[in-house]
């Protein structure tokens, strides 16, 4: 993970989901680039964020829509 204005400078439009409610919970923003997707953290706006490039962040949004999640099963998870 990088910090998205050293790596792809100031102008970028971030935007947060419209299920987000502004309250201070878990919410995420998205970037795109020319290259991809950028995912950060919304509460720390200048922390790390992590990328995508556009063919993955398609499959993981089109998996999302069709309800197919990965798998949560401890065994799954990288350690």
């Amino acid at each position: 993970m990088t910090s998205a204005e050293s790596t792809f400078g100031n102008n970028l439009l971030w935007f947060r989901s419209s299920y987000s409610n502004g309250a201070g919970g878990e919410c995420v923003e998205c970037a795109h680039t020319v290259d991809g997707t950028l995912i950060r953290d919304s509460k720390q706006a200048a922390g790390p964020v992590v990328a995508f490039r556009a063919g993955a962040w398609r499959t993981f949004v089109e998996g999302l829509g069709r309800g197919q999640l990965p798998s949560t099963d401890p065994k799954d998870l990288l350690r």
